[in-house]
């Protein structure tokens, strides 16, 4: 992989992990309601999760589409199913003084195995197998996933923090309960715009 083509793909992994989708709006409303320390498995799940997929995908995971099709649809149903799930338990979670002995934040393996129903995760993956190791040789394949988990630090960093600091902003809870439930619609908006999106 030359210079030029690494440095295509550093920008396009930065900008597919930064802007907003399931993720993301997951991490916000994680440090919106749990803080940093308790956010620190949910983020090292994503970190390493979707790198790991994107090495899977691009070592022939998707060989299974192309071997039986209905496969696709059925990740995809599966994926609508969870995420109205996920959506509604962010809608409904109690604020943070109300929820701090019941509310739990997504674990490492919880937050790793997600990425496999996360259709904008697909996307990313897909995209970047398609683009930047077209060979699907192994150090093509490590290269994307690598550059993946770097630009995870980044991400997961700064939506958790963006969550902390809307927490302190809106520290009443009658709001908070507002700012939950505009974010599960937000996630469930981001659902819609990623299977609406074609893969790469």
């Amino acid at each position: 992989m030359d210079l030029s083509v690494f440095l295509a793909l550093a920008s396009f992994a930065f900008v597919t992990v930064i802007t907003p989708g399931p993720n993301n709006l997951m991490l916000m409303a994680s440090g919106l309601n749990f803080g940093l320390r308790r956010s620190v498995p949910h983020m090292a799940g994503i970190g390493i999760g979707f790198p790991l997929m994107v090495l899977l995908v691009g070592l022939g995971a998707m060989e299974v589409f192309d071997a039986w099709p209905p496969s696709h649809t059925i990740l995809k149903v599966l994926s609508v199913v969870y995420m109205v799930w996920l959506a509604w338990k962010i809608a409904t979670a109690a604020p943070p003084r109300e929820g701090a002995a019941n509310g739990k934040p997504l674990t490492f393996l919880q937050a790793a195995a997600f990425q496999w129903v996360n259709p904008k995760a697909w996307s990313m993956a897909l995209g970047a197998i398609t683009l930047y190791a077209t060979g699907r040789d192994l150090l093509s394949v490590l290269i994307v996933a690598g550059l993946y988990v770097a630009c995870a630090v980044v991400s997961t960093s700064t939506w958790v923090l963006l969550g902390i600091q809307i927490r302190k902003l809106l520290g009443r809870p009658d709001v908070l309960r507002w700012v939950n439930f505009a974010m599960a619609m937000m996630l469930l908006g981001s659902l819609t715009i990623a299977l609406l999106t074609p893969s790469t």
